[in-house]
């Protein structure tokens, strides 16, 4: 049991875990640990991740082959390693807990279901890593009708909730990323010739929106925003009339859709004759495309609420044990996984039932600073709709190297 080292203070009941090898296997395991006596009521935390282990095994076989480990797997198992990596540490220091892990993707029960399990009475802490927005509203329900902070570390978002101030973002929403990008423009690129870019489309209407609506509040001079609507294919010579070739030019994508991204990216970088700086949207940081080499002689700027710089000591030592372990390289989820369970942990022990109104607290830094504030739809509510990080890194790709910036 290779992944889960000495789970002596804390541990997993009533749980499937699978440790993986990139290269050649994945394994399933059933562990179920009897609580040690203590005169301590030990805390409970939950932790809900995408794993799909039912589309990879059939009961203890798995049916996908060796060379076969589908895509859709990798995030969900990649954050439940970061997990297990924080429980380590944990239990290096004697934390006394219990962490219970679910598969939100398991075929036999609903999460809502889950939530019906006897063990998740006196939970204290929920984590959780979504990808499907029709999950995230069971989980902070349950957490709002027993007022447990759910932390939610993922894209996508708000998932429509309402009145829940124990609904805890930490990836922050796009109207969060497209106020800091146009405090960060006006602070860095205010003089700069601003084409902002976008194709036809009600998202790209409504970042647009978002733009235009900090462009009427900043108490600064408004950014001058030159608006250029792109066909699909993005022809060049829309975008290029725009252009100064006397000064740099800032081009601002104004839509989340890759293949937009990428072109637009892709046709700047083909035409020497104009400084450009592209500020894209906070999904770049998961666009391969953008690490060709054809794209090293353009600026490229983006926004995230993570900055996982992996030079400190802690990233070098997960990446070690990970490698040893794995014999792979941690992703960004491997971090995100760790720095939830080990960060909210500890906050949660030193703050018992103040937590919630703790979790911007840097006692327990691991990698990121968290600036978590109540969001209200409108102002006369004394009810939070939600907790939402607003700390936004900026991240800079030029010449082949990746830099945070602030």
């Amino acid at each position: 049991m290779g992944i889960i080292g000495g789970l002596n203070l804390i541990q997993i009941k009533h749980m499937r875990i699978v440790q993986f090898f990139i290269c050649c296997c994945l394994q399933l395991c059933i562990v179920q640990i009897n609580a040690q006596t203590t005169a301590i009521k030990p805390l409970k935390i939950a932790v809900f991740a995408p794993v799909y282990l039912d589309a990879a095994f059939n009961n203890s076989n798995y049916k996908l082959g060796n060379n076969n480990l589908p895509k859709n797997i990798l995030p969900g198992l990649e954050f439940y390693n970061g997990v297990m990596l924080a429980v380590d540490s944990l239990n290096a220091e004697g934390i006394h807990a219990e962490l219970f892990f679910y598969d939100t993707k398991n075929n036999s029960e609903t999460i809502s279901q889950i939530l019906q399990k006897p063990e998740l009475v006196g939970v204290s802490l929920i984590i959780a890593s979504f990808n499907n927005r029709a999950e995230i509203k069971p989980l902070a329900d349950f957490a709002r009708i027993n007022k447990i902070a759910l932390i939610s570390e993922t894209y996508p978002n708000d998932g429509g909730i309402s009145e829940n101030p124990y609904f805890v973002l930490i990836n922050a929403t796009l109207r969060t990323h497209c106020e800091a990008l146009y405090k960060f423009i006006q602070k860095n690129y205010a003089t700069n010739n601003i084409v902002y870019t976008k194709k036809k489309g009600a998202l790209e209407d409504m970042i647009q929106s978002f733009y235009t609506e900090m462009g009427k509040k900043t108490p600064a001079i408004p950014l001058k925003l030159k608006t250029v609507e792109i066909a699909d294919s993005i022809i060049a010579s829309e975008l290029f009339k725009s252009l100064d070739s006397n000064r740099n030019n800032l081009i601002i994508c104004g839509s989340l859709n890759e293949m937009f991204g990428n072109s637009l990216v892709k046709i700047l970088s083909e035409n020497k004759k104009y400084n450009v700086t592209v500020v894209g949207m906070p999904t770049w940081d998961t666009y391969k495309e953008l690490l060709k080499p054809d794209y090293k002689g353009i600026e490229i700027i983006y926004s995230s609420p993570y900055n996982f710089g992996r030079t400190d000591n802690t990233s070098i030592s997960i990446t070690n044990k990970y490698k040893n372990r794995f014999s792979s390289r941690p992703s960004d989820q491997v971090f995100k996984g760790f720095e939830a369970t080990y960060h909210f942990t500890k906050l949660l022990i030193k703050h018992q039932a103040a937590f919630i109104n703790n979790l911007s607290d840097k006692s327990f830094k691991v990698f990121n600073d968290f600036d978590i504030q109540p969001i209200r739809f409108k102002r006369e509510n004394t009810t939070a709709d939600y907790l939402e990080n607003k700390k936004i890194y900026f991240v800079k790709r030029l010449a082949g190297q990746i830099k945070t910036v602030n």
